[in-house]
């Protein structure tokens, strides 16, 4: 049944939070999900080439995930102001971000592409090739850079159609050109004997099948259609997305530039342990997706609520978050402290140095593991609702601000074991950080709930 502008503004300000967050939730999590599996499934099938192949993923994850910061600042840019003029009641200006969010990706994905084929090789050292690692990561490169414009609008169409409170639409996109991907990585790998491009084929190919399903998604249900005659490239939109994506960009920007040196702090005992480092990365974004696809549930309602000036909805499906996300964190730590080293097998059997170096840093962070539930939903509440300074903030600390810093300082004191603790040190501190935030933000909301 079609939804109007209408009956989803009473959804979203009137439905009993529990149960809506878990509708909007699900999809979300389960286009999370099936991402990461088939983030992971590059890893495992590659991992069957070689450890310097297996390497070669990690590395090129680092300029993945610049790509995606891209992506997710024009869409969490667009997205959070679309969600609150549709709070607001203003469908013009929502159509018009919508288009402008999109196009402007397009147009970026395509710069970024181009030169990022110009100058590959340096590129590939600059994100922490080794020479033994280099022509796989080439390899594997070169496609994921000619597949960079659909990849950045999949990002923005999959956020837009989020925060219009479409999660289901999002799923549908997202969740198709994953399951492609994971069946053309054998074939593609193995079958037509591609090796590692074959893996960045079965990528890209996926994401455009991704990026059109996405599409075809913003004319249906209600939602707001992608036209380019709403595309308006004026300072006051790009102002809202600059506002709005600012977090999302440093979150990921700054994960690439962690990423860069931990490959690079990796580089220097071998590439095994370059590999086991991805190898802990692709199991701990499994288990964190969950909780980001939960996040993304709460983000429309929060923007809805917010818009609409109901801070108290706002506040009640923030809780209901934080406790949901920890009890859930907190099973799946226990669970990956006891299987760490079967799980760490699994992507590189075989390998005694991957197993080693791998079983420990995910032990390691198995500890911090369940403070990633009052880091992320803090996070997104200040991003949604447009406190782009401190949500900005919060999302250096954890790959940036305290992250970056650990990777360079802590190797050089414990050696490995260093390196291996790096995250989970980074997350406490930034938890640290992320209390007093969070506590005068939701101070804030209740004086202005008082106003009103």
């Amino acid at each position: 049944m079609k939804m109007n502008t209408s009956d989803r503004f009473t959804r979203m300000t009137v439905a009993p939070i529990p149960s809506l967050i878990c509708r909007l939730a699900v999809p979300t999590i389960i286009s999370m999900l099936v991402t990461s599996i088939y983030n992971m499934a590059d890893t495992y099938f590659v991992g069957r080439i070689s450890t310097s192949a297996s390497a070669a993923v990690g590395v090129v994850y680092s300029m993945m995930a610049l790509i995606q910061a891209c992506g997710f600042f024009f869409g969490h840019g667009s997205g959070n102001y679309i969600s609150r003029a549709l709070g607001a009641k203003d469908d013009e200006k929502a159509a018009r971000m919508a288009a402008t969010g999109f196009f402007s990706a397009l147009i970026m994905g395509a710069v970024l592409g181009t030169v990022g084929l110009l100058f590959i090789r340096p590129l590939a050292r600059l994100l922490g090739s080794t020479e033994t690692i280099l022509p796989y990561a080439v390899d594997y490169m070169r496609f994921i850079l000619i597949g960079t414009p659909f990849m950045m609008a999949s990002l923005v169409l999959n956020n837009q159609l989020r925060f219009q409170g479409s999660a289901a639409y999002a799923m549908v996109g997202i969740a198709s050109g994953a399951i492609l991907n994971i069946g053309l990585d054998p074939l593609l790998i193995f079958g037509l004997k591609l090796g590692i491009a074959g893996a960045a084929i079965a990528t890209i190919f996926s994401q455009f099948v991704g990026f059109v399903l996405l599409l075809i998604g913003t004319s249906r249900g209600g939602n707001l259609r992608v036209r380019f005659k709403n595309f308006t490239p004026k300072p006051e939109y790009y102002r809202a997305i600059l506002n709005g994506g600012l977090p999302s960009l440093c979150r990921q920007g700054l994960n690439s530039v962690g990423t860069i040196c931990l490959n690079h702090g990796a580089g220097a005992y071998g590439d095994a342990a370059v590999a086991a480092m991805s190898i802990v990365t692709r199991i701990v974004m499994f288990a964190n997706s969950c909780v980001i696809g939960f996040g993304q549930g709460f983000q429309p309602v929060c923007g809805f609520n917010y818009g609409a000036g109901r801070y108290d909805r706002v506040k009640q499906a923030f809780w209901f978050c934080v406790k949901v996300a920890t009890l859930f964190l907190c099973a799946a730590s226990v669970l990956g402290f006891i299987f760490a080293p079967a799980l760490v097998a699994f992507f590189r059997k075989g390998d005694a140095d991957v197993l080693a170096v791998g079983s420990v840093a995910l032990r390691a962070q198995c500890v911090t593991f369940p403070l990633s539930a009052w880091i992320v939903m803090c996070n997104m509440e200040m991003q949604t609702i447009g406190k782009s300074v401190r949500a900005s903030f919060l999302a250096m600390a954890r790959q940036g601000l305290f992250f970056v810093p650990a990777v360079l300082i802590l190797p050089r004191i414990f050696g490995l074991f260093g390196l291996e603790i790096s995250q989970a040190v980074a997350d406490a501190i930034t938890f640290a950080a992320a209390i007093p935030l969070q506590i005068g933000m939701l101070r804030e909301m209740d004086a202005a709930q008082g106003k009103t």
